[in-house]
């Protein structure tokens, strides 16, 4: 087991550095860094239409709206082994379908309050987001948001804005918080080791300083938001190495099991060759590389290979 280390995203880092020097699936290419993150456009203006998430989001409102709107989202921030069978809408992903309907209901209607949040059902899910209410993603949707609504009412007087204050200035305190609600839990075993990914308790601390409502101070303490199109664009610009089995098995659409050492070994071994991105260019963080990929991931190149898909909860 891993040793004493000053905080849960520390020793993610630790697990992730672990798992990538045992791993049997996956390999991280080192030789591949210097020159890979030399050449990635990190610091340089963005393009028009650059973002493709930036026309998804909710981008007006008083800090309690927008921080409603975010903590709401990324609650419900997975599902990517149950998009295919969503139906999408405006030629939107599955998780822009879901972004986008969530979007639109807050400007039509405001958000869900805390309380209102503890009674949601699927049906009144399914209904914003444009789904079947029997889909198994809607139930599963729904107990996010009813346990962030109990969270919420519980620790933070039914207000939102306040989980971020309650923060008070660290991104990391936020993430330590949000790792105990069910919400946000995501942590995997492997080989004796636990990681901690907490992908989406990361990515809410990110969204809400992005949006104005969170002055977050060490936003660099963060690490890359481990899912699985950033190690798939890993894959394909050649800074990860897949067996050819796993490689067979995911361009066949076999899905892999949530937790098995093939899917914690792709997430590890992506967080970790990010971090090696980063020890290589001085000066940017996790979090920017990941948010760049994560666009490169949208380009028609990436989405003509298919990537591994896992249906649980935590990307």
């Amino acid at each position: 087991m891993l040793g004493p280390v000053s905080d849960v995203l520390e020793q993610l880092r630790s697990a992730c550095r672990l798992v990538a020097g045992r791993a049997r699936h996956v390999q991280v290419i080192p030789e591949a860094v210097p020159a890979y993150a030399a050449g990635l456009p990190l610091g340089a203006p963005p393009a028009p239409d650059a973002d493709p998430g930036a026309a998804l989001h909710l981008r007006r409102g008083s800090p309690e709206v927008l921080s409603a709107f975010w903590l709401t989202l990324d609650a419900i921030n997975f599902g990517s082994g149950w998009f295919p069978t969503l139906r999408k809408r405006d030629g939107r992903s599955g998780y822009g379908t879901v972004a986008t309907g969530l979007r639109e209901n807050f400007e039509q209607h405001g958000p869900w309050s805390a309380e209102e949040l503890t009674r949601i059902e699927p049906a009144e899910l399914a209904a914003v987001l444009g789904q079947d209410p029997d889909h198994e993603l809607m139930g599963l949707f729904a107990l996010s948001l009813r346990d962030l609504g109990a969270r919420i009412t519980a620790e933070h007087g039914g207000r939102f804005a306040v989980v971020a204050q309650a923060a008070g200035g660290s991104a990391t305190a936020l993430v330590e918080r949000l790792q105990h609600w069910d919400c946000f839990r995501d942590v995997s075993e492997y080989d004796g080791l636990r990681v901690p990914f907490l992908k989406r308790a990361q990515i809410t601390a990110a969204d809400l300083a992005q949006a104005g409502v969170a002055p977050f101070t060490d936003l660099d303490r963060l690490t890359m938001f481990a899912d699985n199109l950033v190690p798939h664009v890993l894959r394909l610009d050649g800074v990860l190495r897949f067996a050819p089995g796993l490689v067979e098995r995911i361009e066949r659409g076999e899905l892999l099991t949530h937790g098995s050492p093939e899917e914690v070994e792709i997430r590890a071994c992506a967080l970790h060759a990010v971090e090696l991105i980063v020890a290589a260019r001085p000066g940017t963080c996790a979090a920017d590389v990941d948010r760049l990929l994560w666009n490169r991931g949208q380009q028609p190149s990436y989405k003509a290979v298919r990537r591994h898909r896992t249906r649980c909860r935590a990307y």
